[in-house]
């Protein structure tokens, strides 16, 4: 059991307002939320403050990028994932659906050879209390490749999955439909060369036909069979939307349109963009920007994706850019990402949810200094 942890002087971000009050969190949960300042011996004085509930983050690729920190390189599992919670807490975020690649985009992809070992990590540090974010996982499916299903099947009943994405990248579609822009990100990040690209299309165009269809459907079954909270990514028209809907996807991540994101709303989808599109101004691919959905009320939830720092400082963007209230917009990163998985415990501030906290002080230009993050009621920053 943790201490009694009381903190005051406060500005609280509560589901509808923002108050001054002083919280008080005992054995790991929040015990009450009381008007005003506090003099009680031990409060901690946080000068003003912004107190948040930790971040809920359901999609980032940021262990991967640590395990593979240049192309060909492999480095530690265990250095990269400390590395990376780390880096978490540090945004603010304390829980985390780590996505783990099911099923590469390349030949001899490395992260073919790491599904496992990036899985077995996170239980293991789990299990020593090692960590200081609460780390889950997301099986992030390419439904194209070959190996997909022998690489998920040992996931399929793993109680640490809480989300199993469908993804398919293959080039002309969803994410890549403008081509340049795939070569762009292809031959930047792995030094292709042109007929290198060019037979990678040829051989992902080639491996759809066979496997897609297929795949898909085999997925949803072992995901459906064992209750995991099921999303698409990077749909792009209304038919993708329904062919989600149809298979009883609940989540559409990174929608490319804004056809896709209102049919998503419409066939009772809950939306996810990413917090670097937000900070950016718009997608790297070229697609929809994430302001542009907020602005239309077709928005549910925010993914640091790529970079963890961008999920609080795209929620604040949100407010401050795109009309949403700052509770709302808190909620992005908060309530609402974590109710699209099923953790009702977290992501609130109010009595009986649990004490995972984050102090934010927000500088003149809009970004956001975490100062203090505790999980459960401990300080793991």
């Amino acid at each position: 059991m943790t201490a009694e942890v009381i903190l005051t002087n406060v500005r609280v971000v509560l589901a509808d307002e923002i108050v001054r009050a002083s919280v008080r969190v005992a054995d790991g949960r929040i015990a009450s939320v009381d008007p005003g300042t506090t003099s009680v011996p031990g409060a901690q004085d946080l000068d003003g403050d912004y107190l948040m509930p930790g971040l809920v983050e359901l999609h980032t690729d940021n262990l991967e990028k640590h395990i593979q920190p240049r192309p060909k390189v492999h480095w530690p599992t265990s250095s990269a994932l400390l590395a990376h919670d780390t880096q978490v807490v540090a945004a603010g975020i304390t829980t985390v659906l780590d996505a783990i690649a099911v099923g590469g985009t390349l030949s001899d992809d490395i992260r073919d050879h790491i599904v496992r070992e990036s899985a077995e990590a996170i239980r293991s540090f789990r299990a020593a209390d090692l960590l200081r974010a609460d780390h889950h996982l997301h099986m992030r499916c390419e439904v194209a490749n070959k190996d997909v299903l022998r690489l998920f099947e040992p996931f399929k009943d793993d109680p640490l999955v809480r989300l199993v994405s469908l993804m398919d990248h293959t080039p002309g579609q969803r994410q890549f439909v403008d081509i340049d822009k795939l070569r762009i990100y292809y031959q930047g990040k792995h030094n292709m060369t042109e007929a290198a690209f060019q037979q990678l299309i040829s051989d992902r165009k080639e491996s759809q036909k066979l496997y897609s269809e297929k795949h898909r459907r085999i997925l949803v079954e072992m995901a459906r069979a064992s209750g995991h909270t099921m999303a698409s990514h990077d749909d792009a028209t209304e038919e993708h939307v329904d062919e989600a809907a149809e298979l009883g996807l609940t989540i559409s991540e990174f929608p490319t349109t804004m056809t896709a994101a209102r049919a998503a709303r419409a066939k009772g989808l809950r939306t996810i963009m990413g917090g670097p599109n937000v900070v950016r101004g718009g997608s790297h691919s070229g697609n929809v920007s994430a302001g542009e959905l907020a602005q239309a009320g077709v928005l549910d939830a925010l993914s640091s994706d790529y970079v963890p720092a961008s999920l609080l400082h795209g929620a604040l963007l949100l407010h401050e850019r795109h009309g949403m209230t700052l509770p709302g917009a808190v909620a992005t990163v908060t309530r609402n990402p974590a109710d699209m998985i099923g953790l009702d415990d977290r992501g609130r501030i109010e009595a009986g949810t649990r004490g995972d906290l984050i102090r934010v002080r927000i500088l003149d230009d809009g970004v956001p200094v975490v100062r203090r993050v505790w999980r459960q009621g401990t300080q793991v920053l």
